[in-house]
């Protein structure tokens, strides 16, 4: 643990935590990370990223982490429990310690909600998985199913196409949420199956998952699709358990900020998933991580 005060710590090393380190480093503040996980978050399961933002998200994360080590930013590898102010300073609790900053940017992300089903914890790695570039290699020529109609869903749905036998693509709703690109992309791939108007009750299997039970929510109908693996994408929600019950929320938990991504607690801040209002794109998480840092930068120099 560092013995010294910083300028800013930054909570949360995905896309958008990395570019407002990045940033505040780059303007010449002391900066700290800090991350329970993998450096990089959610991005890293993206093999190939879309639109104005190329190449892969290991890629892009790894480039970013290098940067901010160039410029002097310490990278710690705790868990954060808790957050507080105590007089001019703000302390972040770890599972190892605090450390104290003038300014912090939470940036913690969000996590793939779960379906809340029988046999989803019990088959977790055994067929249950979030990530389609990482583990559609081990379902080769297989059958999978994949719950959500929204981007995510979409893309890794097309992503799994190429390794599996089927694909059977589970939908709540009578229409997809996604890009009409992507929507294109699993209308267009002959091994993918959508089940409209579908939700799914249970995983089963003994050693590994077998089958997963859905139901037909107008017909009423209750089946099981023949599987070794289930990709569920239905959402996210923010990580904030370490955040004080003082700093305000929307109705789902997001953190509310004002223009300058400032919560109503005074020298933090908040950017990406875990903020009301993200667009959720990946440039939205880079613009939102320098307009973050510069207010930091102009909050710091006016203190």
């Amino acid at each position: 643990m560092s013995d010294s005060d910083k300028d800013l710590i930054v909570i949360g090393t995905g896309i958008a935590g990395l570019s407002a380190a990045k940033h505040a480093a780059e303007q010449g503040l002391s900066v700290l990370t800090l991350e329970s996980n993998v450096f990089g978050g959610l991005v890293l399961n993206v093999n190939e990223l879309h639109g104005e933002l190329q190449g892969s998200g290991a890629e892009m994360a790894s480039n970013l982490l290098m940067e901010i080590g160039d410029l002097g930013a310490e990278n710690v590898s705790e868990a954060v429990t808790g957050l507080s102010r105590v007089g001019d300073a703000l302390v972040v609790s770890t599972d190892s310690g605090e450390y104290r900053a003038r300014a912090v940017i939470i940036a913690s992300g969000a996590k793939l909600k779960r379906l809340g089903v029988p046999g989803e914890a019990e088959f977790e790695g055994r067929g249950v998985s979030e990530c389609a570039d990482c583990d559609g290699p081990m379902f080769q020529d297989q059958d999978v199913v994949v719950v959500g109609g929204g981007d995510s869903a979409l893309q890794e749905a097309q992503v799994l196409a190429g390794y599996v036998k089927k694909v059977h693509l589970v939908h709540r709703g009578a229409k997809f949420r996604g890009r009409q690109e992507f929507v294109d992309g699993v209308t267009g791939r002959d091994n993918i199956a959508v089940r409209w108007n579908t939700v799914v009750e249970a995983i089963t299997g003994s050693e590994g998952v077998a089958a997963v039970r859905v139901r037909d929510t107008a017909q009423g109908k209750v089946e099981d699709i023949a599987c070794t693996g289930i990709f569920a994408y239905v959402g996210l929600e923010p990580n904030t358990g370490f955040v004080p019950a003082e700093i305000a929320r929307d109705e789902v938990g997001r953190l509310v900020t004002d223009d300058s991504l400032q919560t109503n607690l005074p020298g933090v801040f908040a950017v990406g998933a875990v903020r009301t209002g993200y667009g959720g794109k990946l440039v939205d998480a880079v613009r939102e991580a320098g307009l973050a840092a510069g207010a930091v930068v102009k909050r710091l120099g006016n203190s």
